[in-house]
C-alpha cells in the first residue's frame, strides 16, 4: 500500500507570534500560533510543526505555555521545537502535547542527544531538523536559526542523524526559504537517497506544482508550507486538491 504524502504548516514562532522572512531573516508577524494552528488542522493539514526560532539564539527554552494551548486544539500530530537542549527538554516538550520534537542545534553540540531521546522516547518522536545552504558543490549545515555555520555536510550528516536515532529528518534550503521560487529539489533528492526515514522538504513553497515537485522529484514524504498559507496566497485544502489531482496520494479533506 501507497503511504499518503503529508502537507505540514508550519509555525516559526518568536516572542508568542508566529512570524515569517525570506532566507531566515527580515521576519514579520503574520499571526497568532494557536489560532492559525486551528484554521490549518480544520483545512485538512496532516500535522503542524511549531518551532521557536530564537529560542537557540536566546540561550532559553521553548515557550511552552504557547505550545501547549496550540496542542490542545489540535487533533493531528504536533511537532514542537526550538530550544531543546536535554533529554528532559524532550520530556517536557512531550508533557506539553507534542507528539514529536524537532531537534537543530543541540544535535550538531551533542549528537548523543539524539541517541537517548530516541532510547527513551522511541525514534518516531525523534525529528533531526537540518538547516542547509549551498556552497559551491555541497550544502553546508548552520545551527541557531540559519546564523552559525558548521563543518557539516548536510547529507552526510543527515546519515549520521539517522544512525543516532533520528526518526525523520526535517530539511530546510536557507537559500529557498521564503523565496517562494520552490524547494531545492537537489538538496532534497540528495537527503532522500541517503536515508531510509521519512523526509520533509522545506523552505521555498510558492505554488502548488512546488509541493508537488517536492514529493514527485525531490522524493520527499511531506512538503511544509508557511508563508503561503500565513498570506493566504493559497489553502492547505486546495494544494492537497491539487496534490490529488496529480495523482500523489493524499488523507482525504473535507469538501
Amino acid at each position: 500500500m501507497t503511504l499518503a504524502r503529508r502537507l505540514i504548516a508550519c509555525l516559526d514562532v518568536c516572542d508568542g507570534r508566529v512570524v515569517k522572512g525570506v532566507n531566515f531573516i527580515g521576519v514579520r508577524d503574520v499571526g497568532d500560533p494557536v489560532e492559525l494552528a486551528a484554521r490549518y488542522a480544520a483545512d485538512g493539514a496532516d500535522e503542524v510543526v511549531f518551532l521557536d526560532i530564537s529560542a537557540t539564539h536566546e540561550a532559553r527554552g521553548t515557550l511552552l505555555d504557547r505550545a501547549r494551548r496550540t496542542a490542545e486544539r489540535l487533533f493531528i500530530p504536533l511537532t514542537i521545537g526550538g530550544g531543546i537542549r536535554t533529554v528532559d527538554d524532550i520530556a517536557t516538550a512531550l508533557r506539553a502535547g507534542a507528539d514529536k520534537v524537532s531537534i537543530n542545534s543541540a544535535a550538531v553540540r551533542e549528537p548523543a542527544l539524539l541517541t537517548a531521546g530516541a532510547a527513551r522516547f522511541g525514534s518516531q518522536c525523534i525529528v533531526a531538523s537540518i538547516d542547509a545552504r549551498r556552497e559551491g558543490a555541497r550544502y553546508r549545515v548552520y545551527t541557531a536559526g540559519g546564523r552559525t555555520p558548521t563543518p557539516l555536510d548536510a547529507v552526510e550528516w543527515a546519515r549520521e542523524c539517522v544512525a543516532r536515532g533520528a526518526g525523520e529528518i526535517l530539511l530546510t534550503s536557507i537559500d529557498r526559504d521564503g523565496r517562494r521560487d520552490g524547494y531545492d529539489l537537489v538538496l532534497t533528492r540528495a537527503v532522500v537517497d541517503a536515508v531510509g526515514v521519512p523526509v520533509i522538504a522545506s523552505g521555498g513553497a510558492g505554488t502548488a506544482a512546488h509541493v508537488c515537485d517536492a514529493v514527485r522529484q525531490g522524493g520527499a514524504d511531506a512538503a511544509l508550507v508557511a508563508g503561503i498559507l500565513h498570506d493566504r496566497r493559497t489553502s492547505v485544502g486546495a494544494l492537497k486538491r491539487a496534490m490529488r489531482a496529480a495523482s500523489l496520494p493524499v488523507r482525504e479533506v473535507a469538501a
